[in-house]
């Protein structure tokens, strides 16, 4: 090797040491919890992209959540359980009765949150509540004996919501609304999925509050008052563009009473009222009975306010040993179709 060659490693060897290694890009940091500690704690610690890891153990707080990319993972349903604090406890999610609340506004909504892995168990209003949220992702989750909804969102978009199991809510055991606390038309839910999760016992298994641009596919629902509601009324834009599929409806045949909006419920598996192209496909609805204006394997039904459902598809269902009917056309329009389901009886009859 020439004195040449040697002084352009060394001069090569110098500007690297004067330079440096480049720096390491930021590592999202692991808060661990245990029982006994405190989760908003190590929420209010933590940084975009962060997890919160939650121990087996049971946890005596509700936890308020506005850090985007922030991951709430415990050690699985009944592993890691959350339930009511004291009576004491401070901030506006255990102040309003809720579990875990991921909190956004309409012009800045908390981005990519994901709560996995835990169970939320006897919160006086919800067991989890988001408004305001862009891609939320609630998985693994189950949701009981909460005082009105187990999973519940407004004001948001592009969500996923799987494989939770939702029982023994006061109302719906997953809820999805456009706003709760105005009155406007249906909002764009941004191509939001609710798929693979189980509802059982809750007065109505998913309801679906004037939204479009959704899907409910591949749920089991089971023992609730009513299994799947898709909910419109007179608003613009209307509920719609929605799709009810692949979903096991059976035996939702536990008796809620009436409300001041709704009748009382029985034996419901999926109903529309006052939706428009909506498409009802390749659902198997079984064994829902009662005597409710609502009941029966598949009803379509005016809204409470009386607007009917416009152009809504019901098709390639298996509906069977449903009652008073396996399929029910309540309404009042004659653009909502009903082709190759397999069903014994139908209202009115011809149908099946």
């Amino acid at each position: 090797m020439t004195r040449r060659h040697i002084a352009y490693l060394a001069c090569a060897a110098a500007v690297a040491a004067g330079l440096g290694a480049a720096p390491p890009a930021d590592t999202p940091t692991v808060h661990r919890v245990q029982p006994g500690e405190s989760i908003q704690k190590a929420v209010d610690a933590a940084e975009p992209g962060d997890t919160v890891l939650l121990s087996p153990g049971t946890y005596k707080e509700s936890v308020d959540i506005t850090v985007p990319r922030l991951t709430l993972r415990g050690h699985g349903a009944h592993r890691t359980v959350l339930v009511p604090g004291p009576d004491s406890a401070k901030g506006a999610c255990a102040e309003a009765g809720n579990g875990i609340c991921v909190t956004g506004t309409d012009k800045k909504p908390v981005e990519r949150v994901t709560v996995s892995a835990l169970t939320l168990r006897g919160f006086r209003k919800n067991g989890l509540w988001a408004t305001g949220t862009d891609r939320l992702k609630v998985q693994q989750v189950t949701a009981e004996k909460n005082g009105q909804w187990g999973i519940a969102e407004e004001r948001s978009v592009r969500s996923v919501l799987s494989h939770n199991v939702v029982e023994k809510n006061g109302d719906a055991g997953l809820f999805v609304a456009n706003t709760v606390d105005t009155e406007e038309g249906a909002r764009d839910a941004g191509k939001t999925v609710i798929r693979y999760n189980r509802t059982a016992g809750n007065r109505v298994g998913v309801t679906v509050r004037r939204l479009r641009n959704l899907t409910v596919d591949r749920n089991e629902a089971t023992g609730n008052c009513a299994a799947v509601f898709v909910v419109g009324d007179e608003t613009e834009p209307r509920t719609g563009d929605l799709s009810v599929t692949r979903n096991h409806i059976h035996a939702n045949n536990k008796y809620c009473p009436k409300t001041p909006r709704l009748p009382f419920l029985q034996g419901s598996g999926i109903v529309l009222t006052g939706a428009e192209e909506t498409l009802v496909a390749w659902n198997l609805v079984q064994g829902n009975k009662g005597t409710s204006p609502l009941s029966g394997g598949i009803v379509l039904f005016k809204s409470l306010v009386g607007v009917p459902g416009e152009r809504n598809a019901v098709r390639d269902n298996l509906v069977t040993g449903n009652g008073p009917a396996d399929l029910v056309d309540r309404d009042t329009t004659g653009t909502n179709t009903f082709s190759r389901n397999t069903c014994t009886l139908s209202e009115p009859a011809g149908m099946c």
